[in-house]
């Protein structure tokens, strides 16, 4: 379409008048695995993009958005991706709760909350998994107790990504005495600025914390700051994950794919290209991108069921796969870190390989994802819990 091409030329022309100065050093930097780098400054950078009316994009135009359709967003995403832009810090808002709050919240939710998203004033965490309820929401055990006018929240969130940045968070909790699995859960706005929640950030493998557990010890929220009607927060949930997998995901292909090249430069720079099973793999790694790029592509503007689920078991499975790969044509330097002014550091693959193991967890599992489809698409019978 025409309007797509113009949209992009102009997003594209933006990119590169202001991805200068000081926003050219944040280029590359930031996104999972690396949220930690020049976070305030990619907030800078984010707050520049909602200035210049380049955040929301999807959003309705009476909710601050510019109501553009989907081949816009992916026209966006995919310039963004291109120039190598820095990770936005307020995916959880832009992409998660303002969707949520525009279809589900009341106008007062809205009105308080999304100018703050939109404007990046305001950043958002995911108050989901548990010790005991990870890729298995339904296991929540984390209370809410409605006590006069606001609700006395305790428990404890485990991989709350960002939550010692983010100012709220979306909690999930069992709001109904006794109830189970989905029934009686509500979706609370819960502030963390406060004495009952406590924030303690998770070290991984890669010696980074964009993780955190939190702890909920009566904390406190306004009873009116409940999403939905109490104890539909399953519902509220399950919407906020339709947002989840959006038209970011065809941005994101566009690293991977840059990840890609450079691999297939590493392999060209010490020889292992010559190896006829590596180019096989490296074969096999572009065929499957172009695979993903089109299966994106197929199901942006349809909702089928179980296509969230497929689409997450495609990039997940392939980027481990590609750390992996990466390890096998780095060989013996992989096993070296590298100096980073005077201190040892994961290099580019390292850190690749590592944060990808986790690709295959976080945002429900593997084994999640296939019972989902094994389940609600092709009607198999529920697996049986030993």
């Amino acid at each position: 379409m025409a309007e797509v091409q113009k949209f992009r030329a102009e997003v594209r022309e933006w990119l590169a008048d202001n991805l200068v100065g000081e926003f050219a050093a944040l280029k590359g930097l930031g996104g999972p695995g690396r949220e930690h780098e020049a976070f305030e400054e990619r907030r800078a950078w984010n707050q520049h993009l909602a200035a210049a009316g380049l955040t929301c994009l999807g959003w309705p135009t009476e909710h601050g958005g510019r109501g553009l359709s989907v081949a816009h967003r992916v026209a966006f995403y995919e310039e963004y991706a291109r120039a190598n832009a820095p990770d936005k810090v307020n995916h959880f808002g832009e992409e998660l709760l303002g969707p949520t709050l525009i279809a589900f919240g009341t106008p007062e939710q809205q009105q308080r909350f999304l100018p703050r998203i939109l404007d990046v004033t305001e950043l958002w965490s995911q108050g989901y998994s548990e010790p005991g309820a990870g890729s298995d929401l339904a296991n929540v055990s984390t209370t809410a107790v409605l006590d006069g006018d606001q609700w006395v929240i305790n428990g404890q969130k485990v991989w709350t990504s960002l939550a010692h940045w983010a100012q709220w968070c979306f909690v999930v909790a069992r709001s109904e005495k006794g109830s189970k699995r989905h029934a009686g859960l509500s979706y609370l706005l819960v502030p963390l600025d406060q004495p009952g929640v406590q924030i303690r950030p998770i070290v991984q493998l890669t010696g980074d914390s964009e993780f955190n557990e939190v702890f909920f010890d009566d904390a406190r929220t306004d009873a009116s700051l409940v999403v939905g009607e109490p104890g539909d927060g399953w519902r509220i949930a399950m919407g906020t994950l339709t947002f989840e997998r959006g038209v970011s995901t065809l941005g994101q292909q566009i690293r991977y794919a840059r990840e890609l090249s450079g691999i297939v430069a590493l392999a060209r720079s010490n020889g292992t290209i010559d190896d006829p099973l590596i180019r096989e793999r490296l074969t096999r790694a572009w065929v499957g991108l172009k695979a993903m790029r089109s299966y994106a592509l197929a199901t942006m503007d349809v909702e089928r069921p179980g296509q969230d689920n497929v689409s997450k078991l495609l990039w997940a499975n392939w980027h481990r796969g590609l750390g992996e790969l990466a390890m096998d044509i780095a060989g013996k330097a992989g096993l070296v870190l590298a100096d980073q002014d005077g201190t040892p550091d994961f290099d580019e693959w390292q850190r690749l390989f590592l944060f990808s193991r986790s690709d295959t967890i976080y945002g429900g599992s593997n084994e999640i994802q296939r019972n989902i489809i094994a389940e609600r698409v092709l009607g198999l019978p529920r697996e049986v819990k030993g």
